[in-house]
């Protein structure tokens, strides 16, 4: 079968912070794709705010470098299991993948996720071991370990033959040999590699037309876009094609826009065939997985697989007492479009009404996959609360099951008891633990998904910030009974409306850590710090000192509190008790009792006490 010769589609993959999106910036430059005038940032592909700041890629993107005469069609694809239902469907679309591995780290949890993806699609790999420069590297063991990674990941003998290029895409150099010294100036050997080594698309542009959408993108100019690959045939704008549903229905449309992709530009093109990676407009509801073909010979792809979300929360209205001080959009009404919104990109997320008005079950991949939607909302002006996280259970062959997740953790060998400690006490089982000769441990687990809700801050603070902590959904697995995993902390919570005091927070805050400032507006019911025992006790923040006629020359002056502890809106929501919610507007994440009226809260929880103790 004739082939295309002068286009390769890839995906980059990588563990995060491996430097995939540093490469494809050094392969944009140093291809014949953008114009001296272009001013490259770094991290180019990274569009969104919270990705520039976290370093992570969140959502996947298409680019695509010239080199002479030819193209390489490039998906960046995210590196978080959270993300993983983008992977899952880019591979799809790709013929090969490059991965990109650390010459230090070596191969992670991620790389593992990313990577069981590309075998189960047959796709030809390429391993490029970055950061070859850094001290430390070890960029001929790091080798050793990614053959380890496919023979243990089920890899062909075909896929073990793998090539190897060895880089610094921070300098921009690259070369055949694990040597520093070798490194030379240029991404000639990644380029030469793609084309030796990845299939070309066949060319089956006489076939009748098939496309199928990948992934979604949202324009408020031409509405939904279906992002995809041209499997078979032609299409051209102007075209009258059926798109079949995924309900497996067909349905009509015109084809208002084709776009292709060239540098960090989507453009506007008149036609595509077999092989080319494309975003198409016309048809309002296009969804992931559909199929556009010819009218006249309407036969589906096979539908692709989206991974099931595995944690949930309920979003509601915000019905503090500060409701609507500080946010733009407040209202069910507001707050639900948004969330549908989402839905027009995001296949991996779920959203349910329930019976109670303003109130939404949110369903997705993971902690970091909701607490960015959370973020991107309340960034855009929204006021919301949320509950605590919780895992989605189900019952497989009659057993009621929990998901699982791979927990790999490096950590300074002084910290390794603790931290093996705090996974026991969260129902971890060991499956291994090696030193890695630097003065650290690497730690294998498995643990249930619930138990790491919340682990992040304990990790970070068990090993002083030293540690580095990765997971990864593994699987669903009979429920561990008898065990709650929520926080064993109590709260301190406010029992009255008004401006916190210097004064009242020196008189509370040996009982606990206090999470606000002086000066900080308060209601009741609001938490204001954590006790440092298990009950929760009710406190006054907000009391003035009794002014007196006696001055005293210095005590005013000397009145100083113990910093507050600020909480992320991560921690917030990793703090959060059952009869708890996070109030998040665009100025505060404040942590609030469920039941704000302190008489009422403690009948309900005496109400409790009773009814477990009957």
């Amino acid at each position: 079968m004739a082939k295309r010769e002068n286009i390769r589609n890839i995906a980059i993959i990588a563990h995060v912070d491996h430097g995939k999106t540093t490469l494809v910036n050094e392969l944009l430059k140093q291809s014949d794709t953008l114009d001296m005038r272009t001013e490259l940032g770094d991290r180019a592909m990274d569009t969104n705010d919270l990705e520039k700041e976290r370093g992570i890629t969140i959502l996947s993107k298409n680019t695509a470098v010239k080199v002479g005469d030819k193209q390489i069609n490039i998906m960046d694809t995210p590196g978080h299991a959270d993300f993983g239902g983008e992977v899952e469907r880019i591979m799809g679309m790709v013929d090969g993948v490059l991965l990109v591995v650390d010459a230090f780290e070596g191969t992670m949890p991620q790389t593992r996720f990313v990577l069981k993806k590309a075998f189960e699609q047959n796709l030809t790999p390429i391993v490029i071991v970055n950061k070859v420069d850094r001290p430390g590297a070890r960029p001929s063991e790091v080798v050793d370990e990614v053959l380890d990674l496919f023979i243990e990941l089920g890899a062909d003998e075909e896929q073990l033959d793998f090539p190897v290029i060895y880089a610094s895409a921070m300098n921009g150099t690259s070369s055949y040999e694990p040597e520093v010294e070798t490194q030379e100036h240029t991404m000639e050997p990644v380029f030469k590699t793609v084309f030796e080594t990845i299939p070309a698309p066949a060319d089956t542009a006489d076939e009748p037309l098939q496309f199928q959408v990948s992934l979604l993108d949202y324009n408020d100019f031409v509405g939904r876009i279906g992002i995809g690959r041209v499997f078979n045939g032609r299409i051209k704008v102007g075209d009258s094609v059926a798109v079949m549903k995924v309900d497996g229905s067909v349905k009509n449309f015109r084809v208002t826009k084709l776009f292709g992709y060239i540098g960090l530009d989507r453009i506007e093109i008149e036609e595509a065939q077999a092989g080319d990676l494309i975003a198409i407009s016309g048809m309002e509801d296009i969804s992931v997985g559909e199929t556009v073909v010819d009218p006249a010979h309407p036969e589906a792809l096979p539908l692709l697989r989206i991974d099931e979300p595995t944690l949930q929360m309920t979003f509601r209205i915000n019905d503090s007492p500060f409701a609507g001080r500080e946010g733009k959009f407040v209202t069910a009404r507001q707050i639900q479009d948004r969330l549908n919104r989402e839905l027009h990109t995001d296949v991996s997320l779920r959203v349910a009404e329930t019976d109670e008005a303003g109130v939404w079950l949110v369903s997705g991949r993971g902690e970091l996959h909701l607490s960015i939607l959370i973020e991107n909302l309340r960034r855009e002006g929204f006021e919301l609360q949320v509950s605590r996280p919780k895992v989605i259970m189900k019952e497989i062959d009659g057993v009621q099951s929990e998901p699982f997740e791979a927990v790999q953790i490096d950590t300074p060998d002084e910290y390794s008891g603790a931290v093996i400690d705090s996974l026991n006490q969260r129902k971890g089982e060991m499956r291994n633990m090696e030193p890695t000769g630097t003065g650290t441990t690497r730690l294998d687990f498995l643990v249930p998904s619930r138990g790491l809700i919340g682990y992040s801050t304990e990790f970070m603070s068990l090993t002083r910030g030293y540690g580095i902590y990765n997971h990864t959904y593994e699987a669903y697995g009979p429920v561990v009974k008898n065990w709650n995993p929520g926080r064993r902390n109590g709260t301190l919570v406010s029992i009255n409306q008004g401006q916190a005091t210097t004064y009242a927070i020196m008189g509370v805050e040996d009982r606990g850590t206090m999470f606000i400032h002086p000066t900080d507006d308060i209601y009741e019911g609001m938490v204001v710090g954590m006790n440092s025992r298990d009950n929760d006790i009710s406190v006054n923040v907000t009391k003035a000192k009794n002014q007196t006629n006696v001055r005293s020359s210095n005590k005013d002056q000397t009145a100083s509190i113990k910093t507050p502890r600020d909480m992320t809106l991560e921690e917030s929501m990793e703090f959060l008790d059952d009869d708890e919610y996070a109030e998040v507007t665009p100025e505060n994440v404040r942590i609030r009792k469920q039941i704000l009226n302190t008489s009422e809260r403690e009948k309900a929880a005496r109400r409790r006490k009773m009814s477990t103790q009957g």
